[in-house]
């Protein structure tokens, strides 16, 4: 079942003021490869966790209506359309009526109303298309482990700038980013 983004993070996380403060960067040189690294670290964090981290809109597709709808990358914030294409192929918006949103569970739901039935749709490839809103609202709302998790990314990222260190022994430390990152990981469900 594919997700799509259809509007890209306003914001980041972190800061690039912050994260040079964290890095201990005083010159504006390299402002353009941390603000890279800053979206780099928050990439990666959202992929681990199966979570969104900054506010966007994605559309989740599926082949036919199943029970439940599970949307993935939580929070959700909220569902802005659910669209189908019909028997005859034509797109048809689902009115609100016919569905129960639960945006309070991890992952989110989408049920049919009671009382109510799916409609039946045509038999191809993402006939059922969810629009949804996720992600935190601002910056001051994501957790401060995720947060503190990036800065430790994005300062491994900084300071280590190829694939592979020569002739260092590396270990994670226990209280690094998958640490701080674990609590808010999603079990991958789709």
């Amino acid at each position: 079942m594919p997700v799509s983004i259809v509007t890209q993070p306003a914001f980041e996380p972190v800061t690039l003021d912050e994260a040079k403060a964290h890095l201990r960067v005083t010159h504006d040189a390299e402002d353009d490869l941390i603000t890279a690294l800053i979206t780099a670290a928050r990439e990666a964090a959202e992929n681990y966790t199966h979570r969104a981290l900054c506010e966007k809109t994605l559309e989740y597709y599926c082949d036919a209506f199943p029970c439940q709808i599970v949307l993935p990358q939580p929070p959700v914030q909220s569902v802005t359309s659910v669209k189908y294409i019909d028997r005859d192929g034509i797109e048809q918006t689902l009115d609100a009526a016919e569905y129960q949103t639960h945006i309070q569970n991890e992952p989110a739901l989408i049920v049919e109303a009671y009382g109510k039935t799916w409609p039946t749709t045509r038999d191809e490839l993402n006939a059922v298309r969810v629009r949804y809103v996720v992600g935190y609202a601002s910056a001051a709302d994501v957790p401060g482990p995720v947060k503190a998790a990036l800065l430790l990314m994005i300062g491994h990222l900084y300071e280590n700038r190829e694939d592979s260190i020569v002739g260092a022994a590396i270990s994670e430390l226990p209280f690094g980013s998958r640490c701080l990152l674990n609590p808010y990981r999603m079990l991958r469900f789709l």
